[in-house]
């Protein structure tokens, strides 16, 4: 695989329709994506060598996302808000090109806004999956 462009991976909130479309996040400079899984130790006194042993399939999965930029378009400004004001389970598609694409509910958990008097208005936020994340190649 040739490196990517980090501006090609795309953030995209959907509108709660049915079919449901999305808006891409607009502005983002920066982006982090990060899949954690929970270990469960199930070591005990006959493990071999008194080495950790783990249990397969038994952690909790995550997903988490943050984002950095300036907000361009009023529409998906207006969404991420609402989804923060709201607390409400969104479903957004996380698109990072020639690897996979993710879709599903997330939280706005975290809503920044910042700027100096010289420059542009900027936001940070973090999304934290509130369920099942599918997983697309591409």
């Amino acid at each position: 695989m040739a490196a990517q462009a980090g501006k090609d991976m795309l953030l995209k909130i959907g509108d709660g329709g049915s079919p449901q479309a999305f808006t891409t996040v607009a502005g983002l400079r920066a982006r982090t994506i990060s899949l954690n899984a929970r270990t469960i130790d199930a070591t005990d006194g006959d493990s071999a060598g008194r080495w950790r042993e783990l249990l397969a399939g038994a952690g909790v999965r995550s997903a988490s996302v943050s984002g950095a930029g300036v907000f361009r378009d009023a529409a998906s400004d207006a969404m991420v808000r609402d989804s923060f004001f709201s607390q409400s389970a969104r479903t957004w598609r996380l698109v990072i090109p020639d690897f996979a694409q993710l879709e599903g509910p997330f939280l706005v958990s975290a809503l920044e806004y910042a700027g100096q008097h010289d420059g542009e208005a900027a936001f940070a936020l973090t999304l934290a999956s509130a369920g099942a994340v599918a997983v697309t190649a591409i």
